[in-house]
This record gives structure tokens, sequence and C-alpha cells, in this order.
């Protein structure tokens, strides 16, 4: 017998034909209309350029990426300390395309309606495609509103920061056309209370905002720390203090700021997160002495917004590939995607991205209407309450959308396994669930107004009985004060549940938000996959799976 006849055992079928290559923004029904209704139609063209490069070249380069992490090189061949990190090829190709897409940068030099829904859009396709570049992305754009209160600083380096121009070399901001901003705020005694912080500043000279320091001390976390400078906080006579730390000095020496070893992450690889030491490093004074925690949340409250666009994406992107495979593949004869128990599982992760996204998009139209009382009460609420709720369900809905896939979601060829890695990331990173909540709860209580809003923006229930109950038992719920703090995630929950309600009963399209209404605030299940009966599901699967030829 000849047996190289039976060399080829099979014939490879019942497979899903490849998403490589497809533009995210067009297979992505509910971003094209979340986008424009809050304000970006001016810019589809745009975002819809931007679609085709994060779902081809950019998703391709987020593979490589992540196959090859970044590497710490503490001296140089001869000797000398230069506290370098070395990337693949790969992770500057997604800077540089974000970056000369002004994906850092857009709002802040095309201050128009929609701007800043145009921006979290754009970072929503990119971060599908790799998110790990999103942490110096978020903080280089987070960072002008912080460095916006000391003028004479901002002079010097807003122009370079909001510059279309990616260059990673270790130089000299004078000698760069473009520069990228991280963050260092935690230590290790004392994690998210950065009160408890030790590093010290010295004046160099006259002390005071905008003038010149020296920082001894470390950081546990420095966040992206190839970039060109970093906002980070040092302790003062008059207390805990903002400071821009640039890599080198203004005579381009190399500052004394010096990497300890790279984070062994669980996800994030691409991004390179550090401890590092301040021995000595020069710095400039960023706002009033004393005051760091209220200048430096100036940014902080950007990159939370972006926590909740990035864990959006990141939901996306999962729901995407899940609905592709299960409309291709077949199990017992039949289409997965035609199955009812299938179609409950997928048309209930339909719900939750689209919420998200929702709600992401709405935060992005407050940021655009900053000078609208409404909205700048609006936003300093749902910072906090978004960055809580989307964050905290991210990584159970990309697990069931895994799940749909079977083995092939849970292998490293699909991108599901590293989606998975990442979503917490977001949770943690920038406050925790339990500071968010408790953010939420210092807002409603201490700022004026901030209640009313919220009320003012979730009316009466928009005609539906299962939404004015919610309502109506969340105002019951803050008048009963006696044990607040105990109950502050249920609290955060409940409001996110209903701006996410109302937003879509608001948008008109029944068969979300009836499915929505009546699984989240009619009846709650733990998993996914527990829509109540009478529901469209075909059409919101229909509605979330990508369609390709």
């Amino acid at each position: 017998m000849n047996l190289h006849q039976f060399a080829e055992t099979h014939e490879v079928t019942n497979q899903p034909p490849s998403l490589d290559g497809a533009n995210l923004y067009r297979i992505d029904l509910p971003l094209q209309q979340w986008s424009e209704r809050f304000g970006a139609g001016w810019a589809q063209g745009r975002i819809d350029a931007y679609g085709a490069l994060a779902g081809g070249p950019l998703m391709e380069a987020g593979f490589l990426a992540n196959q090859n992490k970044p590497v710490f090189v503490s001296h140089d061949r001869y000797g000398h300390r230069i506290d370098l990190v070395e990337f693949h090829p790969a992770y500057h190709q997604l800077m540089s395309t974000a970056v000369e897409h002004g994906i850092p940068s857009l709002p802040w030099t095309d201050p128009q309606p929609g701007a800043h829904v145009v921006r979290a859009a754009m970072s929503y396709l990119h971060s599908q495609a790799e998110a790990g570049s999103g942490c110096p992305l978020t903080m280089t754009f987070a960072s002008v509103p912080a460095l916006r209160v000391q003028p004479d600083i901002a002079a010097q380096w807003l122009p370079k920061i909001l510059a279309r121009a990616y260059d990673p070399r270790n130089i000299g901001m004078a000698h760069k056309a473009g520069v990228t901003i991280g963050m260092a705020m935690t230590e290790k005694q004392g994690g998210t209370d950065v009160r408890a912080n030790t590093t010290r500043a010295y004046p160099v000279g006259a002390p005071g905002p905008g003038q010149a320091y020296e920082l001894a001390g470390h950081k546990w976390f420095c966040s992206a720390p190839m970039c060109d400078a970093f906002l980070t906080l040092a302790q003062t006579d008059k207390g805990l203090t903002c400071f821009l730390l640039p890599r080198h000095r203004p005579d381009d020496t190399r500052n004394e700021f010096y990497i300890q070893r790279l984070k062994n992450k669980l996800g994030n690889w691409s991004n390179a997160s550090s401890e590092v030491e301040f021995r000595g490093a020069f710095a400039w004074m960023i706002g009033e002495e004393g005051r760091g925690v209220p200048t430096i949340i100036e940014m902080v409250a950007m990159t939370r917004f972006d926590c909740m666009v990035g864990s959006s994406a990141l939901m996306r992107q999962a729901l995407s590939q899940a609905a592709h495979h299960c409309a291709h593949r077949s199990v017992g004869g039949r289409v997965l995607a035609e199955q009812p128990l299938m179609q409950n599982v997928l048309a209930d992760l339909a719900l939750e991205s689209e919420a998200a996204l929702a709600l992401s998009m709405r935060m992005g139209r407050a940021l655009d209407h900053l000078d609208d009382p409404h909205e700048a009460r609006f936003a300093r609420l749902v910072t906090a309450v978004g960055k809580y709720w989307i964050c905290k369900r991210a990584p159970a809905m990309i697990n069931e959308a895994a799940e749909c896939m079977g083995g092939a979601g849970y292998v490293e060829d699909s991108i599901l396994p590293r989606l998975y890695r990442e979503a917490p990331v977001n949770s943690t990173w920038e406050g925790s669930g339990n500071v968010q909540c408790l953010d939420v709860l210092r807002a409603l209580s201490k700022e004026s107004g901030v209640l009313d809003t919220l009320f003012a923006e979730l009316g009466d229930g928009h005609g539906d009985q299962d939404l004015a109950m919610h309502i109506d038992g969340l105002k019951a719920a803050f008048r009963d004060t006696g044990d607040i703090q105990y109950r502050a995630r249920q609290l955060t929950e409940d409001i996110a549940l209903a701006l996410q309600a109302k937003l879509l009963l608001e948008a008109g399209n029944a068969a979300v938000s009836d499915a929505f209404i009546a699984s989240r605030l009619a009846s709650r299940s733990s998993v996914y996959g527990t829509l109540p009966r009478g529901l469209d599901v075909q059409a919101l699967v229909a509605r979330s799976t990508p369609m390709v030829g």
C-alpha cells in the first residue's frame, strides 16, 4: 500500500472567511449612527478612512507589536547609562499613524462642535486594532488641559504636543517636531492615595509656578517611560504639587530620570510601563504650589474618558469577531447565528456593546460643550460613572464573546485572548472601581447642581414605565443617605443603566431599547444570553454582525 496517497487527510470546510482588511467603520453600523448623532457628521469621511487603516495595516501591526514586547536597555555597549526602551517597528507604525491623524490632538487643534466625538470615534477604531499604543496617545491628549494651567510652560510645549509629527528618538524637545507625554503619579506606599507620596521637590532658584525644581524620589508606576516628558506629583513645603519633568534638561543633557524595570503585566503588552527613580531630576512646577491633585485631575478626567472609549472598543472588536464567526460556522447542520440560544447570547453581547458606545459618544458630546453648565456637570459625573461601569463590564463580555467561538477564540491566532488580557487595565488604571464610585458620591453630594443635572438628563422615563420606575428608585436611593458609601457600587450601576436606557430610547430603535430595558431594568441576570422572551433578537444580531463580501 502506498501511504503517501493519504498525506492529505481532509479538506478545510466550515470555517468563517477572514475579516482581515475589513474597514472597521463600515462594518459597524452603531458607530456610524452614534458618532453622527452626537455631532461627528462633518468628519465621517475622516473616520471612515481611519476605519480602513485600523482594520488593515494597523490590525497587522497590533499583532506584531504584541508578539515583540518592548525591551528595557539600561546601558549602551560602552557602559553608559542610557535608560532606553526599544520597540518593534510595528509599535512605531501604530503611534505615527495615530499622531498623524490627530488622535492626540484633534479637539485642541480644531475645537468645533463634534471634535471630541470625532476623536473618540477614531480612538475607538484604533483601540480595536491595538490598545497598548493608546496609553501614550491618551496621556499626550489629556496633558493639554493640565498644562494650560501654566501658560508659560504651555507656550513652550503645546505646539509640539499638538503637532501631527511622531518622533521616537531619545533627544531633547527642542530638536523634535512633535513630542509625547507620559504620567508618573503613584508610589509604592500609597498607590491611589497620592497624598501619601514621598517624592520631594526642591527649587533650583526662585520657587513658584513655572519655576525650575529638582525632584528626588520614586514612582511605582510610570506609564510610557519612552515619552518626552511626564506629568508627575511631588511634595513641597506647601504640599503635593504638580510638575512637568522632561527626559532631557533644557541644555540637552539627559535628565536624572532612571528606569528601574519594566512591569511584567497581564496584558497591555505592546506598551511599556515602568518603575522609575528621580535622582535630582529637573522639572517645572505646573499650577499652584500645594494644589497638585486639582491640577493633574485635569489630565485624569480625560484619561478616564479614554478608558470608557477603550473598553467600548475592546467589546466591539470581540463582538465583531464572535458575530462574524457565528454567521459562518455551522453546528449540527445549522448556522450558529440562526440557532435560538446563540441568538440570545449574541443579541445580549450586542446590547452591551452598543450601550457602552452610546454613553461614550454622549460623553464626547458633553466635552464638546463644556461652556454649557448642564454639559459640564454631566461630564463631571459621567466621567466617573462611565469609567466604572463600562470598564467593569468589558472583561466578562469579552470572555463570553470568546466562548461563542469555542476553541478558536482561546488560541493566540485569534485576537480574543489579547482583548481579554487588555480589558482589566481600563478598570484599574486611573482609579479602580471603588475610587470611581466614591467620586460619583463626591460629585453628587459636594458639587452644586450635579444631582439636579442627572435627573434633568434622565427626565421622566420618556414614556417607558420600567425606566420611570428605575428613575424613581434612584431618587429614593439618594434620599436615603445612611449607608450610602456601602451602596456606592449599586448606585453607580443604577445611574449608568438609567443613562444608557435613556440614550437608547431617544435614538428610536425599538428593537435595541426594548431589549436593553427588558434585560437590564425590568429583569437582571448575572450571565449573558438570558434575554427574556418576545424580543427581536434577530434584528439585534443582524445590526452588529459585520457584513463583508
